[in-house]
């Protein structure tokens, strides 16, 4: 979605050589969070939210509306920085190559937009490799930006917060989750919280972080050649996780619809309406009935891999990982059966931003202040 400016709402350059210096000093925490608010008013300042999970590096960059945002500019990349962490325990020197590549792209795009605010963060790979601080400071050395490592309930926070303005107003629960490169997280969402101002505050009922993602279900099981038996085996190890938390919260007060976010059902979206090329506008609040998730999910298992490479929707980048993430989603909707399923091609970067924004009061004019 490089580029691709887009409102925020209910529906639907290599690296070489030393790093430039931005406008302001990406190293130093305090003026990061703080100076945009001393030289901006409002809704003048810019915001950026970079996501480095995985699989795949992510950017948005986004100005205020009077009640949301505007993504002015954007940037996705699949990197697979997580490629052989579960074995290995260590990130690799291809992988950590692939996302310096990326991050310096990043971090063009937040110079040449006059990014003020920003929060840069990592996930799983970061989380579980060995050498993930070593790699946050050779980021910081060579590519100039400071990420940080968020923990696991973080995360499921902000994919909440970036996905509740899709949930159904009229229902009283649903369940999100977020099928990840390295891991997987569930939420339970009550009925959304009023808001002063900006998109609806999410209610988090209960939450939940699965050891376990599309990169590391594949590279386990392998995700080239998945025939029933073994997609079978993959989704029996997923339910292993997914069943304790349905145990606890399932049952009678069982969740009115499921609203996924991830490459997964995106991609799962984008096979079912049969388009010619991913077309976010299209997948973003897409409704999928429980017959049509099933339908697709068989469309896949019956595809050889050059199929699957040679589907618009999928790719090359996402062959081997497709029916991994299937085999989470199905452990998923085995232990929570909903009707209804709402695809969202957002998450965790939007939910940084309305963070960020609603801290700084650009909806309700009252800005937390600085310490």
């Amino acid at each position: 979605m490089d580029d691709e400016a887009r409102a925020f709402g209910p529906g639907p350059a290599r690296l070489q050589g030393p790093h430039r210096r931005s406008p302001w000093d990406w190293r130093r925490p305090e003026v990061r969070a703080h100076d945009g608010l001393r030289r901006h008013d409002g809704r003048s300042r810019t915001y950026a939210a970079l996501d480095l999970g995985t699989n795949n590096c992510r950017l948005l960059v986004a100005r205020p509306t009077h009640d949301s945002f505007r993504v002015v500019d954007a940037f996705s990349r699949i990197i697979r920085l997580g490629e052989g962490v579960s074995a290995s325990g260590v990130l690799s020197e291809a992988a950590i190559v692939r996302a310096l590549d990326a991050l310096g792209v990043c971090r063009d795009k937040m110079m040449n937009r006059t990014v003020t605010r920003a929060r840069l963060i990592a996930t799983e790979a970061c989380r579980a490799a060995a050498n993930g601080p070593a790699f946050l400071a050779r980021v910081r050395e060579q590519v100039g930006i400071e990420l940080e490592i968020v923990d696991r309930e973080t995360e499921a926070l902000l994919a909440a917060t970036g996905c509740t303005p899709l949930m159904d107003p009229q229902v009283n629960s649903v369940l999100l989750f977020d099928i990840g490169g390295g891991s997987s997280e569930l939420v339970r969402l009550g009925r959304s919280a009023p808001a002063e101002g900006g998109p609806p505050v999410p209610t988090i009922e209960a939450w939940a972080s699965l050891p376990v993602g599309v990169v590391t279900l594949a590279e386990r099981h392998g995700g080239i050649a998945v025939d029933r038996a073994l997609f079978e085996t993959m989704i029996a190890e997923v339910a292993v996780f997914v069943e304790r938390f349905a145990a606890r919260h399932g049952g009678p007060q069982a969740p009115m619809h499921m609203l996924g976010t991830s490459g997964t059902v995106t991609t799962i979206c984008g096979v079912h309406l049969r388009l010619p090329r991913y077309d976010r506008r299209q997948v973003d609040g897409c409704w999928m009935h429980e017959a049509e998730v099933t339908a697709v999910v068989e469309q896949l298992l019956a595809m050889s891999y050059e199929d699957r490479v040679a589907n618009a929707c999928i790719g090359r980048e996402r062959a081997d990982l497709v029916l991994a993430g299937c085999a989470i989603l199905e452990a998923i909707r085995r232990a929570f059966p909903c009707a209804r399923l709402r695809i969202a091609d957002r998450g965790l970067r939007e939910g940084i931003l309305v963070q960020l924004m609603r801290e700084d009061g650009v909806w309700t004019g009252a800005p937390r202040p600085a310490p």
